[in-house]
Protein backbone atom coordinates (compact mmCIF):
# COMPACT_ATOMS: atom_id res chain seq x y z
CA UNK A 1 0.00 0.00 0.00
CA UNK A 2 1.24 3.45 -0.93
CA UNK A 3 0.46 6.57 1.18
CA UNK A 4 0.55 8.71 -1.99
CA UNK A 5 -1.07 6.32 -4.46
CA UNK A 6 -2.63 8.08 -7.46
CA UNK A 7 -1.29 11.46 -6.45
CA UNK A 8 -3.49 11.73 -3.36
CA UNK A 9 -2.79 11.23 0.35
CA UNK A 10 -4.04 8.07 2.08
CA UNK A 11 -4.36 8.08 5.87
CA UNK A 12 -3.03 5.15 7.87
CA UNK A 13 -6.65 4.43 8.81
CA UNK A 14 -7.68 4.17 5.14
CA UNK A 15 -4.74 1.90 4.31
CA UNK A 16 -5.54 -0.31 7.29
CA UNK A 17 -9.19 -0.58 6.23
CA UNK A 18 -8.17 -1.53 2.68
CA UNK A 19 -6.09 -4.39 4.07
CA UNK A 20 -8.71 -5.53 6.58
CA UNK A 21 -11.50 -5.47 4.03
CA UNK A 22 -9.56 -6.95 1.11
CA UNK A 23 -10.12 -3.94 -1.14
CA UNK A 24 -7.53 -3.12 -3.78
CA UNK A 25 -6.10 0.38 -3.48
CA UNK A 26 -6.57 0.86 -7.22
CA UNK A 27 -10.29 0.08 -6.92
CA UNK A 28 -10.66 2.60 -4.08
CA UNK A 29 -8.77 5.20 -6.11
CA UNK A 30 -10.97 4.54 -9.17
CA UNK A 31 -14.04 4.94 -6.95
CA UNK A 32 -12.83 8.35 -5.79
CA UNK A 33 -11.67 9.43 -9.26
CA UNK A 34 -14.72 8.29 -11.24
CA UNK A 35 -17.63 7.60 -8.85
CA UNK A 36 -21.11 6.46 -9.81
CA UNK A 37 -22.45 8.90 -7.21
CA UNK A 38 -21.38 11.14 -4.33
CA UNK A 39 -22.85 12.69 -1.19
CA UNK A 40 -21.80 14.83 1.72
CA UNK A 41 -20.21 12.83 4.53
CA UNK A 42 -21.16 13.26 8.17
CA UNK A 43 -17.76 14.86 8.76
CA UNK A 44 -17.71 18.53 7.82
CA UNK A 45 -16.00 19.16 4.50
CA UNK A 46 -15.81 15.47 3.55
CA UNK A 47 -17.50 13.57 0.73
CA UNK A 48 -18.43 9.93 0.23
CA UNK A 49 -17.78 8.50 -3.24
CA UNK A 50 -19.57 5.32 -4.41
CA UNK A 51 -18.84 2.92 -7.24
CA UNK A 52 -20.40 -0.46 -7.91
CA UNK A 53 -18.27 -3.37 -9.10
CA UNK A 54 -20.60 -6.27 -9.87
CA UNK A 55 -22.50 -6.95 -6.65
CA UNK A 56 -20.12 -4.95 -4.47
CA UNK A 57 -20.29 -1.22 -3.81
CA UNK A 58 -17.08 0.45 -2.67
CA UNK A 59 -17.36 3.64 -0.64
CA UNK A 60 -14.51 6.09 -0.16
CA UNK A 61 -14.55 9.02 2.28
CA UNK A 62 -12.31 11.91 1.22
CA UNK A 63 -11.67 15.55 2.04
CA UNK A 64 -9.42 18.34 0.84
CA UNK A 65 -6.65 19.61 3.09
CA UNK A 66 -6.02 23.31 3.67
CA UNK A 67 -3.26 22.98 1.07
CA UNK A 68 -5.80 21.72 -1.48
CA UNK A 69 -4.59 18.10 -1.43
CA UNK A 70 -7.16 15.32 -1.51
CA UNK A 71 -6.97 12.98 1.48
CA UNK A 72 -8.62 9.56 1.62
CA UNK A 73 -9.94 9.11 5.16
CA UNK A 74 -11.60 5.68 5.02
CA UNK A 75 -12.76 2.96 2.66
CA UNK A 76 -15.28 0.15 2.93
CA UNK A 77 -17.45 -2.04 0.77
CA UNK A 78 -20.79 -3.72 1.03
CA UNK A 79 -22.99 -6.00 -1.01
CA UNK A 80 -25.56 -4.30 -3.19
CA UNK A 81 -29.06 -5.17 -2.01
CA UNK A 82 -32.49 -3.53 -1.99
CA UNK A 83 -32.03 -1.81 1.37
CA UNK A 84 -28.73 -0.25 0.38
CA UNK A 85 -30.11 1.09 -2.90
CA UNK A 86 -32.57 3.25 -0.92
CA UNK A 87 -29.77 5.30 0.68
CA UNK A 88 -29.15 7.75 -2.24
CA UNK A 89 -32.78 8.98 -2.01
CA UNK A 90 -32.33 9.59 1.71
CA UNK A 91 -29.07 11.40 1.00
CA UNK A 92 -30.81 13.67 -1.49
CA UNK A 93 -33.39 14.57 1.16
CA UNK A 94 -30.58 15.31 3.62
CA UNK A 95 -28.92 17.56 1.04
CA UNK A 96 -32.15 19.51 0.49
CA UNK A 97 -32.68 19.95 4.23
CA UNK A 98 -29.09 21.14 4.72
CA UNK A 99 -29.46 23.73 1.96
CA UNK A 100 -32.72 25.01 3.46
CA UNK A 101 -31.10 25.41 6.89
CA UNK A 102 -28.05 27.13 5.39
CA UNK A 103 -30.31 29.75 3.81
CA UNK A 104 -32.10 30.39 7.10
CA UNK A 105 -28.79 30.94 8.95
CA UNK A 106 -27.63 33.72 6.61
Amino acid sequence: MDKNFGGIVWTNHALQRLTERGIQQGDAWATWRNPDQTRYAKSKGAWVYYKTYGKTKIEVVATKSQKGEWIILSVWSRSVDDRFEEEPVESLLNLIVRRIFKRKRR
